[in-house]
């Protein structure tokens, strides 16, 4: 969940821009996750996040550095994580381990919105061992499964 959590406070904080923890928290809350400002102000944190100066004198949350970090512990998790990977015309089902396929699918949420999957994914859909995602098409899957294998190979 935390993983999901502060994946979408990247990409709220890359469309938008938001100035305050309090706009974060609500935005987060909107979005469906039930959080406080002291969880999102622990997420700061730990994402690194700084204030950067943008037009009419405001600031808004930036991720600097620390994208790289996040990177490398969701490339964990995901390399950790898959057992195998295959497809059905425009699915791709990737097998994980008990229990670990939410974390996996979080995953390649993240690793979508980092565009380092490209934009193959449509989205995925995790039950305890497997994971589904929906792609536009064949080609497409084959595509995604590539650059997957190529993460997993790193």
């Amino acid at each position: 969940m935390k993983i999901k959590r502060q994946t979408k406070i990247i990409e709220l904080i890359k469309n938008k821009p938001v100035e305050t923890q309090e706009e974060l928290t609500n935005l987060l809350n909107d979005a469906g996750f039930c959080v406080t400002q002291a969880t999102v102000s622990r997420d700061i944190r730990e994402l690194r996040l700084t204030k950067v100066s943008i037009e009419g004198g405001l600031q808004k949350y930036a991720l600097l550095s620390s994208e790289k970090q996040l990177s490398a512990r969701i490339l964990r998790t995901f390399n950790d994580g898959v057992l195998s990977i295959e497809y059905a015309q425009n699915l791709i089902i990737i097998k994980t381990p008990e229990g670990m396929a939410m974390a996996v699918a979080a995953c390649l949420d993240a690793l979508s919105s980092l565009d380092m999957l490209g934009t193959e994914i449509l989205g995925t859909i995790a039950g305890d061992d497997c994971i589904f995602c929906a792609v536009k098409s064949e080609e497409k899957a084959i595509s995604a499964i590539a650059k997957m294998k190529e993460i997993l190979e790193d």
